[in-house]
């Protein structure tokens, strides 16, 4: 994207600029969210090089990040199971890469906003693996399972249904999906399950949570699912039941990445996936490193950036490739509840708006804003 000659800018010669935000989730898509951000900065500096690089780590956006930067990239439709029981079926698509990788995202098969409202007990990720044994069924190489934004706390047992694993109670009858369906789990059978493709299959994780304890699954992730006080224990609960009863479970549940997705991380580590960095792998698809390497400022953002955000989100990745060229990085977020250490700048949308609830109204014009105080700043 590029706005005209330098002579066209305001004050000082013109500027390269890499905007490189995650989807504002719930609200604005990474491409959506840089391109408010880009109108906003060449409102004040019209003669600027923008150049946008949507991104993700794993979670929401994952297929759209790939599918823009792979040339020859193929959606391939497929209709599952909603996330909770008498759900509507949700129609999306996986993504079929040149090279016979298949990506499948579970924000789009199992995700938070595919609930309303939201049930933290009966959630499940059974559409996410109906979603990846269609992909093994056309015949991928490898699968990219991209982790994130999931409405349950059920450790993946969904999906592993959904693949021919067997979680049945005492008298041998298959236990309802989701976290309260756990509660009845007597036996855990996965020898049913497929084999991994021949060139394997990677977790594109978002975090490092274990799956257990104060910072696993259900203690971090599961308020935003919708899991108050009381329940957050159950949750818990039901998951230490799941581990006990998965081979090799105690070692799988302290691995890192284990509580993604509550708890889906570690029922793909049981499956035989690995581990990876989601961020870092969607930022090689789309030539972000090189992209910032040439800039003058890099701009990433995400919808709220916390504790959690250190922990594998995308700004981490994109800041530390800009540090790494030696390029300045600035902030953009929905909220800011964590000092963004290693930003030369910040700017969140609800102190431009004033409210939380105001920044929600339209969040597109205050990105616009945010790109407009940057460029006021940074320009």
């Amino acid at each position: 994207m590029s706005a005209g000659p330098a002579g066209a800018a305001g004050e000082g010669a013109a500027r390269r600029i890499v905007v490189a935000p995650d989807s504002f989730k719930g609200t604005v898509d990474a491409a959506g969210a840089a391109a408010a951000i880009a109108r906003g900065w060449l409102a004040e500096r019209p003669g600027d090089d923008l150049v946008l690089r949507p991104m993700a780590d794993g979670g929401e956006g994952t297929i759209d990040a790939f599918a823009a930067a792979v040339p020859g990239a193929e959606r391939v439709p497929v209709t599952v199971s909603g996330p909770v029981a008498g759900a509507p079926e949700v129609a999306t698509a996986w993504l079929r890469l040149p090279d016979g990788t298949g990506v499948v995202e579970l924000a789009a098969t199992s995700g938070l906003h595919l609930v309303d409202p939201l049930r933290p007990e009966d959630a499940h990720t059974v559409g996410f693996g109906q979603a990846i044994v269609a992909a093994l069924e056309a015949g991928v190489e490898r699968l990219l399972l991209g982790l994130g934004g999931s409405a349950s706390t059920d450790g993946g047992a969904g999906a592993l249904t959904a693949m021919a694993a067997q979680f049945v109670d005492e008298s041998g009858r298959p236990v309802d999906p989701g976290s309260r369906g756990l509660d009845q789990l007597a036996r855990v059978d996965l020898t049913g399950l497929p084999p991994l493709p021949p060139r394997g299959a990677l977790i594109l994780g978002d975090v490092t949570n274990p799956l257990l304890g104060p910072t696993g699954a259900a203690a971090v992730f599961g308020p935003q699912k919708g899991a108050d006080a009381e329940t957050i224990p159950l949750l818990e609960h039901r998951l230490e039941r799941l581990v006990a009863l998965v081979p090799d479970g105690a070692r799988l549940a302290a691995a890192d990445g284990a509580g993604a997705a509550g708890g889906t991380g570690f029922g793909l580590l049981a499956w035989g996936a690995e581990m990876g960095a989601g961020s870092r792998l969607v930022a090689d698809a789309i030539g972000l490193a090189d992209a910032t390497a040439r800039a003058d400022l890099v701009i990433t953002g995400e919808g709220r950036y916390d504790g959690q955000s250190e922990a594998g989100k995308a700004p981490t990745e994109v800041a530390r490739l800009a540090r790494e060229a030696g390029v300045p990085v600035a902030l953009v977020a929905g909220a800011i509840t964590a000092e963004p250490a290693g930003f030369e700048a910040s700017v969140a949308l609800t102190a431009l708006a004033g409210s939380s609830a105001a920044a929600m109204v339209d969040p597109v014009a205050w990105l616009e804003a945010a790109g407009r105080a940057l460029a006021r700043t940074q320009g």
